[in-house]
């Protein structure tokens, strides 16, 4: 029998194929080990940890999470079929971690929010709010780096109990650790989940560098950054902005392709990512944009969806979002209503249909929405400000074939379903 060695390949694991034809990872024995090792430093790990398996086990987050890491780490994992089920099951499993994609948190704190906002008694709902804006101002305290003033204290832990409850509705009240990554998301939402007492970060990986590469540690966390890079591994910004990597946990080549191999990893060993990013003078890493979905206006302006998107999502109204521009002369943009919070919505201001489709045409919600776009655009430069948009009710999900199976926009599959719709945005 042939001995297994570190540097052999472990499994081949293919791209979820956003930007282009899906390419086989090789990734080794050593750089899994190496990963899940440099993972304990950010949380507390115990074999008594509980998850759920819910994100792909072909792809690399679910291998990682739900495979790799209770092998090496510990833990017991819970599966659950279909990512709609999740909240489901957690009230259900009680997860003490959860490691996930921006869209399942926007879709928890789209939920909570209908939820508090539902609340009847008028004492109740304000003492609920008080709990999550204590929670937040704590946050932004210990950020800064600052001691917490000890009345600020006081109120933040007299809310506990207010907060736990909050989190048991979605079955969060015993989450201590958690984890968003693959995709941009509004730091108010990770601050949100801080806030109510969840031990909440971002990170950044791919499966070109096995999974995870940027973390940061439990009181080391900045909201707006993915964190800094694991031990062992480099990272720097090229001349064009693109975040390169080095070390490690970096792949072995992809399956079968010298050519494409040769194109990501360069003759010195830097892994080109394909993102845009900034690093800050403590090696914190801020990810721009991907670089081959960044807008560039027939004006010749470079703009960051990404950033466009967040915003237009932190309206309750709003769940999905998707900004465009390429080659125009501006930004327009796509916007599903979210189905947790329209109707809760349309409920409070009269409105008695809760069919996303009436809702996505009637002229209160419109009026509102365009409220949110205002809103967002007070935040962007001139030139990113979206001109229009239309609203639609159909959700993009893996089945219908907008996101991944990874819960990733497929941009290009929004921009084909929706063809007629966009030249309508841009007629005249």
């Amino acid at each position: 029998m042939s001995e297994v060695r570190p540097d052999d390949v472990a499994t081949v694991i293919y791209t979820s194929g956003t930007t282009g034809p899906p390419k086989g990872v090789m990734d080794t024995h050593a750089a899994i080990v190496y990963m899940e090792e440099g993972t304990q430093r950010l949380g507390n790990y115990s074999t008594d940890m509980r998850g759920i398996s819910y994100l792909p086990l072909a792809h690399a987050t679910g291998r990682a999470l739900d495979l790799w890491g209770p092998l090496q780490l510990g833990g017991t994992v819970h599966f659950c079929p279909d990512p709609l089920q999740l909240i489901q099951y957690a009230l259900e499993v009680h997860p003490t971690v959860l490691c996930s994609v921006p869209r399942v948190w926007e879709k928890l704190h789209a939920a909570l929010l209908a939820g508090v906002a539902a609340i009847p008694d008028p004492q109740m709902k304000a003492a609920v709010e008080g709990a999550i804006e204590a929670g937040r101002q704590v946050t932004r305290i210990r950020q800064r780096g600052e001691d917490v003033p000890a009345a600020q204290q006081d109120a933040y832990d007299r809310a506990a109990p207010v907060r736990r409850s909050l989190l048991s509705k979605v079955g969060l009240e015993e989450c201590g650790y958690a984890v968003t990554g693959a995709a941009p998301i509004d730091p108010g939402i990770i601050e949100f989940f801080q806030g109510l007492g969840i031990a909440m970060s971002e990170a950044w990986g791919m499966t070109e560098v096995t999974c995870a590469t940027t973390a940061s540690e439990e009181g080391r966390v900045r909201n707006g950054k993915v964190g800094y890079a694991f031990p062992g591994m480099e990272m720097k910004v090229a001349w064009d902005g693109e975040v390169l990597m080095r070390g490690p946990l970096v792949m072995k080549g992809y399956y079968k392709d010298e050519q494409k191999t040769a194109e990501t990893i360069d003759a010195d060993g830097w892994l080109h990512t394909g993102d845009v990013g900034e690093i800050d003078a403590d090696g914190y890493l801020k990810i721009i944009d991907r670089k081959k979905e960044l807008i560039i206006t027939s004006g010749g302006k470079n703009i960051s969806p990404a950033n466009i998107e967040y915003l237009l999502k932190a309206h309750e109204l709003i769940g999905q979002a998707m900004a465009i521009g390429d080659r125009r002369n501006y930004i327009t943009a796509l916007l599903v209503l979210d189905p947790m919070t329209a109707p809760v919505w349309a409920m409070q201001h009269g409105i008695e249909t809760s069919s996303l489709d009436d809702l996505a045409h009637h002229p209160q919600v419109l009026a509102e929405v365009q409220r949110a776009v205002d809103q967002a655009n007070e935040h962007l430069a001139r030139v990113e400000q979206v001109k229009r948009f239309v609203l639609l009710a159909d959700q993009w999900t893996p089945e219908t074939g907008e996101l991944t199976p990874s819960m990733k926009l497929k941009r290009r599959a929004v921009l084909e379903r929706n063809a007629d719709t966009i030249d309508s945005m841009y007629a005249g």
